[in-house]
């Protein structure tokens, strides 16, 4: 046997052909995954049709994965003679073959339509990111210009989410590499725009509320970045941190022609419903609507994506905190609203699946079957570009058997899965 036979076998592998297969016992096909016609490369063989198929492929060695087999192969001297079938076989499973192949590349057009939404969305957040940066950058030099510039992400951003009801195309991008103050800014337009189009708010208040959403934070300009960065502040320097939303709110009366709820997200944010937050302690009513919207979006953010990344929640984990440890502090209905909004398993989160693979969540569900999102699929055989999309609303028997922790998640799968490590908020017309 050719050494580089050995180079490709993987931990816990052995080398396998043919006729060991029988249903039940794993199989790695070796090779481009646009080679063949199953879906998967690797996968626990489910019948005599696929092991004859795959004997049909004439592969000189096959890789099997001993531990997640159900059944073990069959031993060298009581292997199946899979190539003996008779014409009818032959043309029953070169029909099936067609078929699959057929429905492949069905699959592939899916995943490029996709992954063209993707790209779009991507430019979106790219000009985005770069006129939020600017103007963020300038707002104290020359706040009249900054908040114009604000206004017309918003606006652009607020027509792409009503425009493709299919799909909230903006691109949340990772901070790993770009720290900048746009990031999370853009974040918190993106989920409050989701949440307020969920509470059926009219285009021109979803505009006002993306505009406030990116200026909330105005204020921390003023703030030192140690502290800003600081998961542990003493008291004086809380009370430092604070003052944001008051400098935030003092900085934006420079525009002198923003309206009341852009100021009101900016100056009360941070306050909760129960009448714990800051700067002005209220609650209830008392805080504006497009406040209520922004706390909750914010809050999210910061719990899915904190300065700490080692402390970073799932998304279904930061929904999980805000209703049961946190639901005094916001609006409840605003909250229902939101976690419907994000569905049971909100894209971004890892999942695995009834037959053992993970993937990440990229597409949520529609409301009439919350629990079967679309699910790209962690398939290293697959090149990332190439990723298997699953929409589990189509699939009989494959289900989400659990969410998972990133934490806990090996890097080469996140690599694969969420390279930017924040997804696209995805939003199904069912689900509206």
């Amino acid at each position: 046997m050719a050494n580089d036979e050995y180079l490709n076998v993987r931990a816990g592998e052995i080398l396998i052909d043919a006729s060991q297969l029988r249903p039940g016992v794993h199989v790695r096909i070796p090779g481009p995954w646009l080679d063949h016609q199953f879906l998967f490369s690797s996968f626990v063989i489910e019948s005599d049709d696929q092991v004859r198929q795959i004997a049909a492929m004439k592969l000189a060695q096959l890789f099997c994965e001993v531990t997640r087999c159900k059944v073990p192969p069959l031993p060298k001297w009581q292997a199946n003679a899979v190539d003996q079938v008779n014409e009818a076989d032959k043309a029953r499973l070169a029909e099936l073959t067609a078929k699959q192949l057929a429905e492949k590349q069905d699959r592939i057009r899916v995943m490029n339509t996709m992954r063209e939404r993707l790209d779009k969305t991507q430019k979106h957040y790219q000009v985005a990111s770069r006129s939020v940066d600017s103007a963020i950058k300038s707002f104290d030099a020359d706040p009249k210009e900054s908040a114009r510039q604000i206004d017309k992400v918003s606006a652009r951003s607020t027509a792409v989410l009503l425009s493709d009801i299919d799909s909230a195309i903006v691109l949340i991008a990772e901070r790993g590499h770009r720290d900048g103050s746009s990031a999370h800014a853009l974040s918190v337009m993106t989920l409050a725009l989701l949440l307020g189009r969920q509470a059926r708010l009219p285009e021109e208040a979803l505009r006002t509320l993306g505009v406030g959403a990116l200026l909330h934070d105005i204020g921390k300009s003023a703030i030192n970045i140690s502290i800003l960065r600081n998961t542990e502040r003493n008291k004086h320097e809380q009370a430092i941190y604070m003052t944001h939303c008051r400098i935030g709110y003092e900085s934006a009366m420079r525009v002198g022609n923003l309206s009341t709820p852009v100021l009101e997200a900016i100056m009360h944010h941070h306050e909760r419903i129960d009448g714990s937050g800051f700067p002005d302690n209220l609650a209830g009513d008392e805080i504006h609507l497009a406040a209520r919207v922004i706390a909750i979006a914010n809050r999210f953010d910061n719990l899915a994506n904190p300065i700490d990344y080692r402390r970073a929640m799932s998304p279904s984990e930061a929904l999980s905190t805000m209703w049961v440890k946190e639901k005094k502090s916001f609006d409840n209905m605003l909250l229902q609203l939101f976690i419907r909004a994000m569905g049971v398993y909100p894209p971004g989160s890892i999942v695995q699946l009834s037959d053992g693979r993970v993937g990440a969540v990229v597409v949520s569900a529609a409301t009439e079957k919350p629990l079967s999102p679309q699910v790209m699929i962690y398939e290293p055989e697959v090149s990332r570009h190439q990723a298997i999309i699953i929409d589990l609303a189509k699939e009989a028997t494959l289900k989400i058997d659990h969410a998972l922790r990133l934490q806990e998640r090996p890097s080469d799968e996140l690599d694969y899965l969420l390279p930017r490590r924040k997804m696209s908020w995805f939003h199904s017309e069912g689900r509206s």
